[in-house]
C-alpha cells in the first residue's frame, strides 16, 4: 500500500497536515507508523460478515401495545437497521433489521388515556392491588421472559453491535435484578406491616405508587437499564408509558408480548414516534406524575420545562457523566493499567459508568501510556459473536463525531499516541489514546461515549481536583494509588462531589443493590435495587386516634382483609 492508498482512509485535509508536520518537524516516523496501522486496520474490512450472513433476526412489527390490546398500525414504519454491516465484494452494505410503527401524536394520547383509565387517580385494579399480587404478575412476566433468552440475545448483537457474551449477561443480569427488586419489595413490605402508636394516634406506614409513569430507555443498555426504570415503576403500583430506545427497540416486541401477557389492561403501554413530536405534548398534558429517562440533561430539561405543573412531577433520572481516573505516582501501573483499559473501552466506551478521561502524574506518564497503549492495541476489533472488546458503532453520524473531537484535540497539540488509534472502516472504530490532552480541547470536557481515551498529564493532584469541582457531571471518579494517607483525603473531598468514589478499581453501576445515583447533571433520583422502590413511590399514612371503637374497625378490616394498604400480612 503506497501512500496515496491512504486516501481510503482518512481525507485530503489529512494528508495535507501529515505533510505539514513532515515537512516543519520531521514528523517521518510518525507518519510511515501511521501508513502501517492504517494499512493493517484496512485490513479489518474482512472482519465484516458476508452476504451469507444476511440469514439474521428480522423483525416485522406492525402493531403496538395500547390498553392490554395488540392494536394494528396501517401507517408509516421506521425501518431499523443493524450496526453490523456485510462485506459484499468489498463494499459494506446496511443489514436490514425490521420495522417498527412510525406513530404520532394521536397514538400517544390514546396510550395516554389508557393509562389514566387504568390508573383511575389511585382508585383502578392495580394502583389498589395488593403487594403480593402485583409481585405474582412480576414472577408470571419472569417466566416468559426467560424463554425469550435467545431472541433478545441476537438482537442485542445485531441492533447494537454488543459483542454475545456481554449481550447474554445483560439479558441474565435483568432476570437477577427483577428477582432482586421482588426480594427487596418483600423485605420492605414487612417492616411495613405493622402498627405504630405514639401520642394517642394508631398509625400504619406503608408506600404507595405516584401515578403515571413515562419510561425512556436508553439504546446502550436498552434491556437491563430500561428494566430498572420499568420493574420497579411497576411493581409498586404505578402504571407506564414507554417509548423504546431509538436503536435496540426491536427486542422491546416480542417482550411487549409478555407484558402483555402478565399484567392487567392499560397497566403498560408502548409509545412509538419522533420524541420531539409525541413526549413534550405529552407531558403539556400535565398528566404525567413520574417522568424517568436514562440519556442527556439537556432532553430531561427540556421535558421537565413541558410540563405545566413541574412540583406534580417526579424525575428519575441517569444523565450524562465524564467520570475521571486519577492516577497517582504510586499507583501499581499492572492494575492501573488493566482496570482503566477495562473501565474506559468496554462496550466500545458506550457506558455512562465508563472512565472517560485519566490523569496521570507527570512522572509515570509515559510508563503508563506505554502499558495502556500496549493493552488498547491488543483488543480484539470485529464482530459480537466472535465477542470482541470493540464492536461496530449503533449510533448514525458516531464516527464523524468521534473523529471531530481527535481532530479538535490535534489542533490544541494532542497527538493519537497508539498505533492503531484514529482509525475507523465502516463503523468499526479503532480503540484511540489521545495525548497530552487539556482544558483547551472539547474532549477535556464533553462526554465521547465512545472508544476515545483522552489522558491529562498533572503535577499538582489539585489539578484534577479542580477539574471534578468546575465540571457539569458528578457521577463517579476512580483513584488509583498505593498510599492510604493520600486516599483518605481524597475520599473525605470526592464523596461531596461525586455519588461513588472508587478506589483501584474501575467505575461502574453494580452490583444492582449499591446506590447508582449522581451529583450536578449527571443524574436525579436513584436507581439501586431497594432505592428504586423508594424512588417510584412515596411514604403514605393511615391513622386513627386510639379509641375503641377505631380499634375495632382497624381490626376488622386487618382480620378479614379488607383492605390491600391497611395490613399486618407477612410476605415470604
Amino acid at each position: 500500500m503506497n501512500i496515496w492508498g491512504v486516501s481510503l482512509f482518512i481525507s485530503s485535509i489529512e494528508i495535507k497536515l501529515f505533510f505539514d508536520k513532515f515537512l516543519t518537524d520531521n514528523f517521518l516516523p510518525l507518519i510511515v507508523q501511521k501508513i502501517k496501522s492504517m494499512q493493517h486496520f484496512s485490513e479489518n474490512i474482512s472482519l465484516f460478515p458476508g452476504t451469507e450472513w444476511l440469514n439474521h433476526p428480522v423483525v416485522e412489527q406492525t402493531e403496538y401495545l395500547v390498553d392490554g390490546e395488540f392494536k394494528q398500525w396501517n401507517g408509516d414504519f421506521k425501518k431499523v437497521y443493524s450496526a453490523i454491516k456485510v462485506n459484499n465484494k468489498g463494499n459494506l452494505e446496511d443489514v436490514y433489521l425490521g420495522k417498527i410503527p412510525n406513530a404520532g401524536l394521536d397514538e400517544a394520547m390514546e396510550c395516554l388515556d389508557a393509562a389514566e383509565k387504568a390508573y383511575d387517580n389511585g382508585f383502578g385494579y392495580w394502583p389498589t392491588l395488593s403487594v403480593e399480587e402485583r409481585i405474582k404478575h412480576v414472577e408470571h412476566f419472569i417466566k416468559e421472559m426467560i424463554g425469550l433468552r435467545e431472541e433478545v440475545v441476537e438482537l442485542l448483537m445485531w441492533e447494537i453491535g454488543k459483542n454475545r457474551a456481554d449481550s447474554e449477561k445483560e439479558f441474565d443480569r435483568t432476570i437477577a435484578y427483577i428477582y432482586d427488586t421482588i426480594n427487596a419489595l418483600k423485605e420492605l413490605d414487612r417492616r411495613s406491616s405493622r402498627f405504630t402508636i405514639e401520642s394517642g394516634i394508631i398509625g400504619q406506614i406503608r408506600r404507595s405508587p405516584l401515578g403515571i409513569t413515562l419510561c425512556i430507555g436508553p439504546f446502550n443498555y436498552p434491556l437491563n437499564e430500561t428494566y430498572t426504570l420499568l420493574i420497579p415503576a411497576l411493581i409498586m403500583g404505578n402504571v407506564v408509558l414507554f417509548k423504546p430506545p431509538k436503536y435496540g427497540c426491536l427486542l422491546h416486541y416480542a417482550l411487549s408480548k409478555a407484558l402483555q401477557k402478565s399484567f392487567p389492561k392499560g397497566v403498560v403501554n408502548y409509545i412509538y414516534g419522533k420524541g420531539a413530536e409525541v413526549i413534550e405534548p405529552m407531558m403539556n398534558t400535565g398528566k404525567i406524575n413520574v417522568l424517568t429517562l436514562i440519556a442527556s440533561s439537556r432532553v430531561a430539561d427540556q421535558l421537565k420545562k413541558a410540563h405545566p405543573k413541574v412540583n406534580r412531577l417526579r424525575s428519575i433520572l441517569g444523565l450524562d457523566a465524564k467520570n475521571p481516573g486519577i492516577i497517582l505516582k504510586d499507583a501499581d501501573l499492572d492494575l492501573t493499567v488493566e482496570e482503566c483499559v477495562a473501565g474506559s473501552l468496554s462496550f466500545n466506551g458506550q457506558r455512562c459508568t465508563a472512565l472517560k478521561i485519566l490523569f496521570v502524574h507527570e512522572d509515570i506518564a509515559e510508563e503508563f501510556i506505554k502499558k495502556f497503549n500496549d493493552k488498547v492495541d491488543a483488543l480484539q476489533v470485529g464482530m459480537p459473536w466472535n465477542n470482541p472488546a470493540i464492536t461496530p458503532l449503533p449510533e448514525d453520524g458516531k464516527v464523524e463525531f468521534l473523529n471531530g473531537l481527535i481532530k479538535d484535540a490535534e489542533n490544541y497539540g494532542a497527538k493519537i499516541v497508539n498505533k492503531s488509534g484514529g482509525n475507523a472502516v465502516g463503523n468499526l472504530f479503532a480503540p484511540t489514546v489521545l495525548y497530552p490532552v487539556n482544558e483547551n480541547m472539547k474532549i477535556y470536557h464533553i462526554e465521547q461515549f465512545g472508544p476515545v481515551v483522552p489522558i491529562v498529564p498533572f503535577k499538582d493532584l489539585h489539578e484534577p481536583v479542580d477539574y471534578m469541582i468546575q465540571s457539569d457531571f458528578g457521577q463517579q471518579v476512580s483513584i488509583f494509588s498505593k498510599n492510604h494517607e493520600e486516599i483518605a483525603k481524597m475520599i473525605d473531598g470526592f464523596v461531596n462531589l461525586v455519588s461513588r468514589v472508587n478506589v483501584n478499581t474501575q467505575s461502574q453501576r453494580g452490583p444492582d443493590v449499591f446506590p447508582f445515583t449522581g451529583r450536578k447533571d449527571s443524574a436525579e433520583g436513584t436507581l439501586s435495587v431497594p432505592d428504586a422502590l423508594r424512588s417510584f413511590s412515596i411514604r403514605t399514612m393511615v391513622a386513627t386516634k386510639e379509641s375503641e371503637l377505631n380499634k375495632d374497625i382497624f381490626n376488622n378490616i386487618v382480620s378479614e382483609q379488607e383492605s390491600s394498604f391497611l395490613s399486618t400480612k407477612f410476605l415470604f
